[in-house]
């Protein structure tokens, strides 16, 4: 089962259920019309939703669950007359659910699917509704999607910035400067590839706490955290480029307990708080904390080990192995991260070489060979990229 797949089903399972965000998607706006066989129904959504229907008999009404919505738009302005529904009725339900009740003239038959952003469009809860004397056809207009086909999501932080510059090399080079501009080619690289998205964590010189940057790759739904740095070194002869993923035990070794302490500074953070885990039973909240971050460790791992491949050929490499510390700006627990040192900028070669543009779109196309490689092997579920090694194992 995929990593992501297991944490979701304990999140949502009945025995190990955590507490979300109140409505995080809104039932915006109702629209109704009918053809000659049917009466369409469709709920424009802020966002994706669960929901499940049901039917109840004397009288007719036909009953939708929304899961964790909330109701902002009402349902005033839908003509109704001679459409077989007398009316709506909504409510709250549960928690966070909302209950929509269709008021029937007679039993009706229904077919419900959820539609994506699409065409213009943003997400869409489809209800048909048929006489129940005859069967309903297939939708023409909005059919459902055979694949969502998703893009898969990288979160690029160039590290420090604003009044943090990070190391700063001999001549006055700043990491801060070094590291937006890999990031940058590095995220107009992966935009450029299909099926990818990019988020920065910054797009300029302004200062972001370490919380913060692990809070932004959780609420873009990252499949991959990357965060990009060029730091100093204890030796000033130390140089080439070095991936570190977390560790939950100690350092691998001496430099990498020593990037660590220097990332991390005074700005630490524990991971148990970004699942919600504070008021569970310790030993619940333990366990699905343990599986989330082992797996997520070493996911990280594999992709730290692909981003040095790739980078094995553009720079000389400080180590040939992932390192690992306990670095707070990895520490979330369901998203593979690394931290990827581009060079030292403590190290006079290495410095002048990260502020030449040519080395820094090498890096950059290196990092993405690298996370391409990974997600080749590793296609998360519902994305572009697996979908299209699908088509093509069935052309085999």
């Amino acid at each position: 089962m995929h990593r992501r797949q297991l944490l979701n089903l304990l999140l949502v399972s009945p025995f190990f259920t955590l507490p979300f965000a109140a409505h995080a998607t809104q039932i915006r706006n109702a629209r109704l019309w009918r053809s000659d066989d049917k009466l369409r129904l469709v709920f424009d959504l802020s966002g994706p939703v669960q929901y499940k229907t049901f039917s109840l008999t004397a009288p007719e009404r036909l009953i939708i669950d929304l899961s964790g919505a909330g109701l902002s738009g009402d349902f005033s302005q839908l003509a109704l007359k001679n459409s077989g529904i007398t009316a709506i009725r909504s409510g709250h339900f549960g928690k966070n659910d909302t209950r929509i009740v269709l008021d029937l003239a007679a039993p009706m038959q229904l077919n419900s699917f959820v539609l994506p952003p699409q065409d213009g469009q943003g997400h869409r809860l489809v209800l048909d509704l048929s006489s129940a004397t005859q069967a309903p056809r297939q939708i023409a207009a909005e059919p459902k999607p055979a694949h969502l086909k998703r893009d898969i999501i990288v979160v690029v932080d160039p590290g420090h910035g604003g009044k943090d510059p990070g190391a700063v090399g001999a001549k006055g080079q700043r990491e801060k400067d070094v590291v937006l501009s890999i990031a940058q080619l590095l995220a107009k690289r992966l935009k450029r590839e299909k099926g990818f998205d990019v988020k920065l964590v910054r797009n300029d010189d302004f200062f972001v706490p370490l919380r913060k940057r692990v809070d932004i790759a959780r609420q873009h739904k990252a499949d991959m955290f990357i965060s990009v740095h060029a730091d100093a070194a204890p030796r000033l002869t130390a140089s080439g480029a070095s991936v570190y993923a977390l560790s939950e035990g100690g350092a691998t070794s001496a430099t990498a307990r020593f990037m660590a302490q220097r990332e991390n500074g005074a700005d630490l953070l524990g991971a148990t708080t970004l699942l919600n885990l504070k008021d569970k039973d310790p030993m619940l909240a333990g366990v699905i904390l343990d599986m989330s971050m082992n797996a997520t460790i070493a996911s990280s791992l594999q992709l730290g080990s692909s981003i040095l491949g790739s980078l094995e050929g553009i720079t000389t490499l400080h180590q040939k192995r992932v390192e690992q510390a306990g670095f707070a700006v990895l520490k979330s627990p369901d998203v593979p991260s690394i931290l990827v040192e581009t060079g030292f900028i403590s190290n006079a070669r290495d410095a002048e070489r990260l502020v030449t543009a040519r080395h820094q779109q090498a890096v950059a196309d290196g990092l993405f060979e690298g996370l391409k490689t990974y997600f080749e092997k590793n296609p998360p579920m519902n994305s572009y990229m697996a979908w299209a090694q699908e088509q093509q194992r069935g052309q085999v």
